[in-house]
C-alpha cells in the first residue's frame, strides 16, 4: 500500500471518528432538542445561517439592496476614499419610485468661475475660545475601545490633513486621538469616561485638564444616540483592555456599561445648568447630542432658553437619527426607537427658527449620512454641519462584517486583537480619510451649483422636492 492510500485511510478514519464523536455528543446532550433529534445533521443549520448572511450581504442582494448599507453605497465611499471620481455609464441603478426626495436642478446652473467657497460658521461666539471649523463634513463620535488604536490613529492623521474635526466618542481622550494633531471634539457620555473619579462621579479637575489641551476645541454632552436612545453606551468586556481601562478609569476585562442618563441632568433646567457650568469652566463651546422621539421637547427647551437669555443656550445641537450606528446595542432599541434623521432634522430646524434660536444653536446632523447626496440633503434641510462615523469606517477598510461587538473585526477597524490590527496601516489609511472628506465637499458643492447657488451653505428646503 503506497503512502497516499495510507494517508487517505487515516484521514477517512479521523473523519469517521469525529462524526461518531459528534453523534454521541448530540444524542446525549440536553440543551438543544434539534441536535438531539438529528445528531450531526443539525449542525448544518447554523452553518447555513452564517453562509446565508455572507451571500446575502456580498452576492445575492442587488447593488441597491441590503441593510444597513447597500453594496452601491459602500462602493461609493470606497471610490471616494481612493480619490476616484464616482462615475458610471448607462444610467442610474436607483428605482425612482423609492426616492424620498430629489434636488431641483436650476435651468441655469452656476459655472465654476462663478462658484464661491462655503463660508465657515463660528460655534460658541461668546466663549473665551470660540471654534470656527473649516469643514462642514466631519468625523462623528467613535471611541477608542469601540475602534482599534490603528483605526483611531488613521482617523487622527486623516482629520488633520482634511482639516475636519475628530469626535472622541464617549470613551475619553486617548493618545491615539492626538497622533495627527487634529481638532478634537470631546464627547462627554453618561459615564463621564476620562473626566470621572474612581466612583464614577464628574471630576472637575480632570475636566479642566482636558479643556486646557489646545487640541480640544469643544465639548459634546451626549444625552443619547440614535441607535440606542435611553440606553447608555456598551463596551463588551472582551474589548476593555488595560489601556482602555486606564483611560476610562474603569476595571479591566469587565463590561463598560454607561448609565441611561447623566445623574446631574433630569430635566431641561438642569441640562442648561450643566452646559453652562462646563462652558464657564472650559471657556470653550459646549453643546449636546440626542436622538429625538418627541419633537415637542425642543419647544420646551426653546421656551426655557428664551426665559433665561440667549447666552445660556447650548452652542450647538447634534441630532442623531434612529438609523445611526453603534458598536453594540439591543436590537429592540435599534429597530423601534427614535425618529429618523429625515423626520427629526426638518422638524427641529422649524422649531429653532420659530423661536429665533437657529443661529444661536447651529445644528449638526448625524445618522447614516455618508454620501454626498445625503450630506447635501442635510444641509438643504437646515443642518450647519454633518458628521459621519460608519462612512469613515468604510474609508479605512471596514467591510461591514458586523462583528464590531465581538472583537473579531476582520479588517482591524474594530478589534483589539493585535494579529487582526496588523492589517490596518494608519499611514496608508490617512490618505483615504482625507480623500473621503475632500470628495464629499467637492460633490456637495457640485449639487449646490446644479441647483443654481454659489456654494453649499446656500442650499435650503426650496431646493428639495420631498416625495414621501
Amino acid at each position: 500500500m503506497d503512502f497516499l492510500s495510507t494517508l487517505f485511510i487515516f484521514l477517512a478514519g479521523c473523519i469517521a471518528l469525529l462524526i461518531i464523536g459528534v453523534f454521541i455528543h448530540d444524542k446525549f446532550q440536553s440543551s438543544n432538542a434539534v441536535k438531539r433529534n438529528y445528531p450531526v445533521l443539525a449542525w448544518l443549520r447554523p452553518i447555513s445561517e452564517r453562509l446565508g448572511e455572507f451571500f446575502r450581504r456580498y452576492i445575492s442582494f442587488g447593488d441597491r439592496e441590503a441593510q444597513p448599507f447597500s453594496r452601491a453605497t459602500r462602493k461609493w465611499v470606497y471610490e471616494a476614499a481612493d480619490g476616484n471620481a464616482n462615475i458610471q455609464g448607462f444610467g442610474t441603478k436607483i428605482n425612482f419610485r423609492d426616492r424620498i426626495y430629489y434636488f431641483k436642478n436650476a435651468i441655469f446652473p452656476i459655472n465654476e468661475n462663478e462658484a464661491e467657497l462655503s463660508p465657515s460658521i463660528v460655534l460658541g461666539p461668546n466663549c473665551a475660545f470660540p471654534y470656527q471649523p473649516e469643514s462642514f463634513f466631519n468625523i462623528s463620535a467613535m471611541s477608542y475601545g469601540s475602534l482599534s488604536a490603528p483605526a483611531i490613529e488613521a482617523l487622527s492623521h486623516g482629520a488633520e490633513m482634511a482639516k475636519c474635526w475628530l469626535n472622541t466618542g464617549e470613551g475619553g481622550l486617548a493618545p491615539h486621538h492626538l497622533k495627527g494633531n487634529p481638532d478634537i471634539v470631546f464627547e462627554i457620555g453618561t459615564a463621564k469616561f476620562g473626566i470621572r473619579d474612581t466612583d464614577g462621579n464628574f471630576d472637575p479637575g480632570a475636566f479642566i485638564t482636558i479643556a486646557e489641551n489646545p487640541a480640544v476645541k469643544m465639548f459634546e454632552l451626549k444625552l443619547s444616540q440614535g441607535a440606542k436612545p435611553g440606553k447608555g453606551g456598551i463596551l463588551p468586556a472582551c474589548k476593555v483592555t488595560a489601556e482602555i481601562a486606564e483611560i476610562r478609569k474603569i476595571e479591566e476585562g469587565k463590561d463598560a456599561v454607561s448609565p441611561n442618563r447623566h445623574k446631574e441632568i433630569a430635566n431641561i433646567p438642569e441640562l442648561l445648568d450643566f452646559i453652562n457650568l462646563l462652558r464657564d469652566m472650559s471657556g470653550k463651546p459646549v453643546g449636546f447630542k440626542t436622538a429625538i422621539g418627541n419633537i415637542n421637547w425642543l419647544e420646551d427647551l426653546c421656551h426655557e432658553i428664551n426665559k433665561r437669555g440667549n447666552d445660556t443656550a447650548p452652542d450647538f445641537i447634534t441630532i442623531d437619527g434612529a438609523e445611526g450606528g453603534t458598536g453594540a446595542s439591543p436590537v429592540t432599541l435599534m429597530d423601534n426607537s427614535a425618529m429618523s434623521i429625515f423626520d427629526a432634522l426638518p422638524a427641529a430646524v422649524k422649531i429653532l427658527e420659530r423661536h429665533h434660536l437657529k443661529k444661536r444653536m447651529p445644528i449638526i446632523a448625524s445618522g447614516k449620512l455618508i454620501t454626498a447626496g445625503d450630506v447635501a440633503w442635510a444641509i438643504a434641510s437646515g443642518a450647519d454641519f454633518v458628521v459621519s462615523a460608519r462612512g469613515f469606517m468604510f474609508s479605512i477598510g471596514c467591510i461591514m462584517a458586523m462583528k464590531c461587538h465581538t472583537d473579531k473585526c476582520p479588517s482591524g477597524v474594530a478589534t483589539h486583537d493585535k494579529k487582526l490590527q496588523k492589517a490596518l496601516k494608519p499611514q496608508e489609511k490617512k490618505e483615504k480619510v482625507k480623500n473621503y472628506v475632500v470628495q464629499i465637499q467637492k460633490e456637495v458643492e457640485t449639487i449646490a451649483h446644479t441647483c443654481g447657488v454659489k456654494h453649499a451653505r446656500l442650499l435650503n428646503s426650496n431646493h428639495l422636492e420631498i416625495l414621501k
